[in-house]
């Protein structure tokens, strides 16, 4: 088998680099991406290597870049399209990079910085004004009562406290005004009643515009207030309430000319902020257009250093310190590319002694590498998410190609449908290099466009089986015209105009009629029977019948894809162990069932299709080894039937117990008094002639090769039998039970529907038996 059938073919190799070129070299492998490096330093730290400050130097351009990319994007500023794949840099090139990335960093943070301050004081200025505007309306100045008094109007309406003796006792009526959250208005209210004893008077009003919040910087809304108290006792509290509820409070004029003064200064101070502002978001925007020019590039070459590096720290120095030596899993097809790779990794460092690979021996299982490309890359994630096969197993990948598809479509089953889901997959397969559909932050998305052959592949299908069940957005088509006839029934004399038509709200075709039934539709089911009322009944048990056969088929084909790893790997004693109990209990109990459901479509025709008996309850009287009061399929059925459960039942303890009592049986040395039966032990072993003889005798026949004794000495202390007889417990477990539940399912279903079309059938059918 190829690799698209089977992982590659792996080889455990040693590259020795030199120093100099080490980077270079492992550039261009990283380019290639086809090797699996091996750590060999696994008892030093990570903080104890010797290239964590280059890895250092590589995380903080990271931050930097990271850092850049989120200004870039808020300021919704385009990046560079098509596909960027630059190498990685040259370590003499590190730091030139890294001073761009620090200069603009100290540019922008500037800058933005800068912006910042101005956007707070332009917010502050704002409020400042919104607080003169408003208050206006609450305070208005009066003559006034004494040298040191100001008049309040609502004192006289509504006066809560003593106002004359407040005088007397030399109070001064102080004014605090500011801004604050809508949402904390009335809390603020409460607290300043009961901490100040109403000897304050609270007025507020709500601006009409939304204001900035300078912490989350989300439009909200604000409420000006003006708070009237007297004394300064009474002053510090308002102003420390003022600060718990995180006030914006201004400085309140004392008189209209003042206040005139200062609202004709914020205008002009506002005017130049805003003049300064976007002199300064320009400047800005300048800055990110350079950056993103290259930022994409600066992104995938640091992530390629830093990749170089991490790789680096897994490689161990010779004594000299002047060679890095690294292990690494490789392909045996792509030895000679990469020694091309080292080739051109030293000359492009421009080292006097080359990079070589040197292959090695190991007895360490090498790992999966099955290679894809991005139309089998979805299967082969499909496939992955249940479990990675070991090493040079059979992949089921590209067999579930077609099997996964087409057991959707026979779910799915509508053509309309079909057709809609093809043409949408189709789109996103000729938009497959568009940048804005395959880098996007939608999960939903990337996965619908990650397996946008997986879905191509499920259309097409459904187009199929739509064509099969002749559905098409729930409606059956009539291309080819149906194959029953109504003339004919009326030509025979079975039906008549006056009494059949009037008396009978349902009417039977009869096939046995001649000229009723020309024969079957060309392509799928006939679309007569969408005015039949037992449509679901028939439809139902077709394609519950129809998922019978490709379900256990399809299970069949999975068994039998193991011949191909049991003969790869030599354990042929799996074959009759593990394989062949697990076919005989799927085929004679499932694989009959597919059996009865061919056999009663082949062997009754609409002639006698009345006298045809049900298979679900030959199923049952299966397992029951009961047959009496049913007519039989065929003859000798019953007999059949309890020997097919017999074998069955047989097969379960072959392979729950075969393969770890024979492993048991083999370490133990089994192997060994067979061959003394047969008389190998009388022979001398004192040359090495007869020593060859019976190692060739030995491999002629299929016994154990003497040479490897010593191998098998190392297996006697690995083996546990109650290991192994736990996993092949949970083998045949899950194998057993999931047969079973598989068809289960499959039988549940076809009864259950069954049962319901029949609530809706009325007691004359349309059509025939089937």
């Amino acid at each position: 088998m190829g690799s698209l059938f089977r992982s590659e073919e792996m080889c455990l190799t040693q590259l020795f680099l030199q120093s100099g070129s080490a980077y270079d070299c492992i550039s261009e492998l990283g380019e290639m991406g086809m090797v699996e490096f091996r750590d060999l330093n696994p008892s030093v730290n990570l903080f104890q290597r010797k290239f964590v400050t280059e890895l250092k130097r590589c995380e903080e351009m990271e931050r930097i870049l990271g850092y850049l990319l989120r200004e870039i994007k808020r300021a919704d500023i385009p990046l560079p399209e098509g596909e960027v794949n630059p190498v990685a840099p040259l370590p003499k090139h590190v730091l030139v990079i890294m001073e761009q990335l620090q200069r603009l960093e100290v540019e922008l943070s500037e800058v933005t910085r800068n912006k910042e301050k101005l956007q707070k004081n332009l917010l502050e200025l704002t409020e400042y004004t919104h607080m003169l505007r408003i208050t206006r309306n609450f305070v208005h100045r009066s003559a006034e009562v004494g040298p040191t008094y100001e008049e309040f109007p609502f004192l006289e309406k509504d006066s809560m406290m003593d106002y004359s003796s407040m005088q007397r006792l030399g109070a001064k009526l102080g004014f605090i005004s500011g801004l604050i959250q809508r949402r904390k208005i009335e809390a603020f209210e409460r607290m300043l009643w009961r901490v100040c004893k109403g000897y304050t008077i609270l007025s507020y009003s709500e601006i009409d515009e939304y204001l900035e919040d300078p912490d989350t910087g989300e439009p909200t809304k604000s409420v000006v207030f003006l708070i009237s108290y007297w004394g300064e006792q009474i002053g510090q509290k308002v102003k420390k309430i003022c600060d718990c509820y995180h006030c914006h409070v201004y400085p309140y004029p004392n008189s209209n000319e003042e206040r005139n003064d200062v609202v004709e200064g914020l205008r002009t101070r506002i005017q130049d902020l805003h003049t300064v502002l976007h002199r300064t978001e320009d400047y800005l925007r300048q800055v990110l257009n350079k950056a993103s020019e290259s930022v994409y590039t600066w992104v995938i070459q640091v992530k390629k250093m830093k990749a170089i590096y991490h790789i680096l720290n897994l490689c161990s120095f010779d004594v000299t310190n002047k060679c890095l030596i690294a292990e690494v899993w490789c392909p045996v097809n792509d030895l000679p590319i990469l020694r091309r790779a080292l080739e051109e990794g030293s000359r492009k460092s421009g080292a006097t002694v080359p990079s070589f690979v040197n292959r090695i021996p190991s007895n360490d299982t090498p790992p999966t590498l099955i290679r894809t490309n991005k139309f089998t890359s979805g299967f082969q994630n499909i496939v992955e998410a249940y479990g990675v096969g070991n090493y040079r197993e059979v992949n089921p990948a590209p067999y579930t190609i077609i099997t996964f598809p087409f057991l959707f479509a026979v779910m799915f089953g509508d053509l309309g449908h079909g057709v809609i889901m093809a043409l949408f997959a189709l789109w996103m397969v000729l938009y497959e290099d568009n940048r804005k559909l395959k880098y996007t932050r939608n999960e939903i998305w990337n996965t619908f466009f990650e397996g946008r052959y997986i879905i191509l592949m499920m259309g097409l299908f459904s187009v199929y089986t739509g064509l099969i069940y002749n559905d098409c957005f729930s409606k059956s088509l009539n291309i080819f015209g149906s194959g029953w006839s109504v003339n004919a029934m009326f030509k025979s004399g079975n039906w008549t105009w006056d009494s059949t038509l009037r008396t009978n709200a349902f009417l039977t075709l009869d096939p046995n009629v001649p000229g009723v039934f020309n024969g079957p539709y060309p392509l799928g089911i006939d679309p007569i029977w969408n005015l039949a009322s037992n449509r679901l009944t028939f439809l139902n048990s077709y394609k519950m019948k129809m998922s019978v056969i490709v379900g256990i088929s399809h299970m069949s084909f999975g068994v039998i894809l193991g011949i191909f790893n049991h003969l790869h790997f030599g354990k042929k004693f799996n074959l009759y162990l593990v394989l062949l109990p697990e076919l005989l209990f799927l085929l004679c109990l499932f694989g009959y069932l597919v059996f009865m459901i061919i056999y009663k479509w082949l062997a009754f025709s609409a002639r006698d299709s009345q006298m045809a008996p049900s298979i679900l309850i030959h199923f049952i009287n299966m397992f029951l080894m009961q047959g009496d009061g049913v007519p039989p399929l065929f003859p000798g059925q019953v007999g059949l039937q309890v020997f097919l459960v017999v074998i069955a039942l047989l097969s379960v303890p072959v392979l729950l117990l075969g393969k770890p009592v024979y492993l048991y049986w083999l370490h133990n040395g089994g192997a060994n008094r067979i061959g003394m039966y047969r008389g190998y032990e009388r022979v001398r072993r004192h040359s090495e002639e007869e020593l060859s003889l019976m190692r060739a005798n030995d491999m002629e026949e299929g016994s154990v090769p003497s040479d490897l004794s010593t191998s098998r000495e190392q297996q006697k202390e690995e083996f546990d039998f109650g290991d192994m007889f736990l996993h092949q417990s949970i083998h045949t477990i899950e194998y057993c039970l999931g047969c079973i539940s598989n068809t289960a399912s499959y039988l549940r279903l076809w009864a259950l529907s069954l049962a319901h079309a029949r609530e809706y059938q009325h007691t004359t059918s349309n059509c025939i038996l089937y």
